[in-house]
């Protein structure tokens, strides 16, 4: 069954906890699907909300954001299209963003979703037809994908780039990678088969530490190893790959979107075909200013001229995000430079103030600072939520999505006197300090 929304809650969806999500009013979209009868199909249903940048005339591509698995994980997808600093990679590129949730009851079987041979690819696939006609972006079933996944949602996107290589311009795996030969330990786990043309995919093993690298038991003990055995077959063939280790987390996706968002723009960048070409694949990355980086950190060097065996290290896209891998594996304080982009549409009605503003796209939107007549009067969020790593104005989910209810842009001066005129002015701060 198809529900096209606009807004609202269809009246067939399930019970909580996956009735409650933003309304998908333009230039969001959101696709319902119930589960599949058919053999072969996806045995749960799937929501898909989309992005897409006001004022792009043609996409040239598409970010999706696969949460992990377990009913929180799969709920925190619900809130994925809604996220300004991925919404500022996307539109950086022309590209929309597409936040997956699978509605997964607790206790169900990963696999069932996150092996993309199970149904969930089709239903990927048929969300970007239905999504496309609904958004007026027809293109949208063409347009190359930039893949970021969670956990088995890094299971998802890595099984996508070895079943469509020629549709995947990057892939960012967070603490979950698909296997490529049979695991006895894993009953239900099928392997992939690792074509050639992925190894011209460009693609990073993210995990935390706790995960297997300086802790060696525990339920997520297995991670490391799995990552480790992935970048090992692809690397030995040449591919585009690397690891980075987070030293500070565990599952939790931590402060990595600040190297993630990062290298998918560069990847990006590379791979994406030229803006207005019509025709024309995924350009392949030139290898003249590759960078190679150890596996468990330390210092990233140039390709040129390297005597070593160049397929024990990872593959960078250049000197730029070299030095923000080096900072990353080393605290996961990557660096920014510049200013966030500034609020615009400031409004005053009555003591409320609203306002619209862009996420910087190298370190996100941290909060905004309200002066009134020239004085700093608040600071918003005034109690930031994020226990896994720098606070956002949008706080942040266990699975790197926005938490329910959206943050507002919006302050009401509570110590407004009425009859008296001010002067009020709204800045952006990046997570950076910036």
């Amino acid at each position: 069954m198809l529900g096209v929304l606009c807004g609202g809650v269809p009246a067939n969806a399930q019970q909580k906890p996956y009735d409650v999500y933003p309304a998908a009013a333009s230039p969001y979209y959101r696709v319902r699907y119930e589960a599949a009868k058919e053999p072969g199909g996806l045995i749960f249903p799937v929501n898909y909300a989309l992005w897409v940048p006001p004022g792009v005339e043609r996409l040239r591509g598409v970010v999706v954001h696969q949460h992990g698995c377990g009913e929180g994980s799969c709920r925190s997808g619900l809130t994925g299209a809604w996220d300004l600093h991925w919404q500022a990679l996307a539109k950086a590129h022309d590209c929309a963003l597409l936040s997956p949730s699978y509605e997964q009851p607790e206790g169900a079987d990963c696999q069932q979703w996150c092996d993309p041979r199970n149904g969930s690819a089709a239903a990927f696939l048929r969300c970007l037809r239905d999504l496309g006609v609904a958004s007026g972006h027809p293109e949208l079933s063409e347009v190359p994908w930039a893949m970021w996944g969670h956990s088995g949602g890094g299971h998802w996107a890595g099984g996508m780039v070895l079943l469509y290589p020629e549709r995947v311009a990057a892939a960012w795996l967070r603490s979950g990678v698909p296997l490529l030969q049979a695991d006895p330990g894993r009953a239900g786990v099928r392997a992939h088969e690792l074509p050639e043309g992925a190894l011209g995919v460009p693609m990073m093993c993210n995990l935390g530490t706790q995960e297997g690298v300086t802790v060696k038991d525990g339920r997520f003990a297995g991670v490391w190893p799995a990552n480790e055995t992935f970048f090992r077959a692809v690397r030995g063939r040449g591919g585009l790959i690397a690891v980075s280790v987070d030293p500070l987390s565990s599952h939790d996706c931590g402060n990595q979107r600040y190297l993630a968002i990062p290298w998918l723009d560069e990847c990006l960048r590379r791979r994406l075909p030229l803006a207005g070409a019509v025709e024309g694949g995924l350009r392949r990355i030139s290898p003249e200013d590759a960078w190679l980086a150890p596996v468990l950190g330390g210092t990233a060097v140039s390709a040129q001229g390297f005597a070593g065996q160049v397929n024990e290290l990872g593959w960078l896209p250049g000197e730029l995000t070299a030095r923000r891998w080096e900072q990353y594996v080393r605290d996961t304080r990557v660096s920014d430079q510049t200013p966030p982009p500034q609020p615009v549409n400031l409004r005053v009605r009555g003591n409320e103030l609203t306002w619209e503003c862009e996420a910087d796209l190298e370190s996100g939107l941290a909060g905004f600072v309200i002066e009134r007549d020239g004085q700093e009067l608040v600071r918003l969020p005034e109690q930031g939520r994020n226990p896994f790593g720098r606070v956002l104005f949008q706080n942040l989910q266990y699975s790197d999505t926005p938490t329910l209810p959206l943050a507002e842009m919006r302050y009401v001066d509570s110590t407004a006197e009425s009859g008296k005129s001010y002067e009020y002015r709204v800045r952006a701060v990046n997570t950076a300090g910036l």
